[in-house]
């Protein structure tokens, strides 16, 4: 196997973020005190949250600012009389133990890790992410975790992945790869720093971006066959 660097995205690349959000904010709501059918809440809540990561990624808002405001703008928009804060702090706390892995995730780091060195670049919340990353098995298989909150940037800024680089053993840019379900910050950051990429594409989404995977794989069972 040519490539000794293996830099996985973490949420919905090793891990099943949607369905752990989803659960999270069921649990978030329902210990406010809403109950019945949830799904078209979080439906509205996710659109806007998916909005915010995008403007934090751009450095348009803040973290902090992001972890409430997403709740905010949800319980307005909705006219319904809750705390945003308290939903943040339930939330985070409920999405550290509220893990889904994607089928074939612990083989697959368990495997590489012994070709290489394995380490997970991430965008989200540092204290969050580890915890997550213990609850879910992936812990003894990598070697580092690198996130945006502990950098000062965010995929996919190249300074991002010069940081996560650095906490790596020393190997040549031709031997590392990214790993990742998003086009937009995964595979254009690979692009940008200079190194090859999978783009894990589970729906087979057609890419219409500027970003150009190396490999493109729809299942991670696949990918070690296809990055050898």
């Amino acid at each position: 196997m040519r490539h000794k660097l293996f830099l996985f995205d973490l949420d919905d690349t090793l891990l099943d973020f949607k369905a752990s959000e989803q659960l999270s904010f069921d649990r978030t709501l329902q210990a406010l005190g809403l109950s019945g059918d949830l799904t078209a809440l979080f439906l509205h809540y996710q659109a806007i949250n998916v909005a915010l990561w995008r403007a934090f990624e751009t450095g348009s808002v803040s973290k902090d600012f992001l972890k409430v405001e997403r709740f905010r703008k949800t319980f307005v928009e909705n006219s319904l009389e809750l705390d945003p804060e308290a939903a943040s702090r339930l939330y985070l706390d409920s999405l550290a133990d509220t893990v889904v892995l994607i089928d074939g995730a612990v083989d697959l780091c368990t495997t590489l890790a012994g070709v290489g060195e394995v380490g997970i670049i991430t965008n989200g919340m540092e204290s969050i992410q580890n915890r997550r990353i213990v609850k879910s098995g992936l812990r003894d298989a990598i070697s580092f975790v690198a996130t945006s909150e502990a950098c000062g940037y965010a995929k996919p800024d190249v300074r991002f992945f010069e940081y996560a680089a650095q906490m790596a053993r020393p190997v040549a840019k031709a031997e590392a790869i990214i790993i990742g379900d998003r086009l937009d910050a995964d595979i254009l950051g690979a692009n940008r720093y200079g190194i090859e990429s999978c783009w894990f594409n589970p729906q087979r989404s057609a890419n219409a971006s500027e970003a150009v995977p190396t490999f493109e794989v729809s299942s991670l069972h696949d990918i070690i066959r296809s990055v050898a």
